[in-house]
């Protein structure tokens, strides 16, 4: 098989909640698209439902496809083990090797936030955009660049990953600030994740909804619910930030479950100009695309645009 040119490339999106996988043609017009939920603490369990997804996609295509993959944490270019994933049971294993032992063909394999900035830069929200960085505000926090179309990873293979800076700007009620995974405290992930905005409103209501419908209540004169919001928005406008600051993107592009918040797409922009070191800020803060499969299609185009 000519693996740059194949007519069926899979993508799967491997989450905290959910793994994803879409089919498309050469084309990249979606043929299936099928989710099933992530099982929680086994890894064999994970790569055998990845191999269970992408045997019946073939199935329904009747042929192989090329199979690319997001993944939390990254690859250590060091021992090839994933490392930083928020699901800790990847953590020290060869996924990549695994898996490609589990379906009998090489795996491209990235970060997921990787894989929404290149699907967004290729042909979504930031098409033809030279200078795109896409943040995944979900189960956790991530990040992704894409430079020209292609995905930066950097020479740790760390590049993007802002989720684990610590939240810029900080004042003395948000410090030290809460205990991360990944050992440290105050990591932007821990204030900026879905779960982080629906356990800030519990705290004040005793009640644990999504961040959408804090929003919804933020918008129907909740007082408690439009308080989260305004906090959540200037630390994310923070974040932002600090990321303008040094990378300083024409588009910010937002994934995952926090993305369907309509009213960041207003506030944040209007927000960044009090923490960017720039006289005016001209970066667009943007809603993916192609939403949250926008990973998946990303996943998808790695035999295309990634080296192996």
């Amino acid at each position: 098989m000519d693996t740059s040119t194949a007519d069926l490339r899979l993508g799967i999106d491997l989450g905290g909640t959910k793994i994803e996988i879409g089919a498309f043609d050469g084309a990249m017009r979606t043929l299936l698209r099928r989710r099933v939920p992530t099982p929680a603490g086994d890894y064999g369990a994970k790569l055998s439902a990845i191999a269970g997804l992408v045997r019946d996609a073939e199935v329904h295509a009747g042929r192989p496809g090329t199979v690319g993959i997001g993944t939390p944490g990254s690859i250590s270019p060091q021992s090839g083990l994933i490392r930083n994933a928020n699901s800790t049971v990847l953590i020290g294993k060869p996924f990549q090797r695994d898996l490609e032992a589990a379906l009998a063909r090489p795996v491209r394999m990235t970060n997921d936030a990787n894989c929404l900035a290149l699907s967004e830069a290729l042909d979504g929200a930031a098409a033809g955009i030279d200078n795109v960085f896409a943040a995944i505000l979900g189960t956790g926090v991530g990040g992704g660049l894409a430079i020209f179309g292609r995905i930066v990873e950097g020479t740790n293979a760390i590049a993007g990953e802002w989720g684990h800076n610590p939240l810029p700007w900080a004042g003395p009620d948000e410090l030290p600030g809460p205990q991360c995974y990944c050992g440290r405290r105050g990591c932007i992930e821990t204030f900026l994740c879905g779960p982080a905005l629906s356990r800030q409103y519990a705290q004040l209501s005793g009640e644990n909804i999504p961040p959408t419908e804090i929003a919804r209540r933020a918008a129907h004169h909740d007082a408690q619910a439009a308080a989260c919001m305004e906090r959540y928005e200037h630390r994310l406008a923070r974040a932002f930030a600090s990321v303008i600051n040094v990378v300083d993107p024409a588009v910010i592009v937002i994934g995952g479950g926090v993305c369907n918040i309509d009213r960041l797409y207003e506030t944040i922009p209007r927000l960044l100009p009090d923490f960017v070191f720039s006289d005016s800020v001209r970066t667009r803060v943007v809603r993916a695309a192609h939403g949250d499969s926008s990973g998946v299609r990303g996943a998808a185009l790695l035999w295309s645009t990634m080296s192996s």
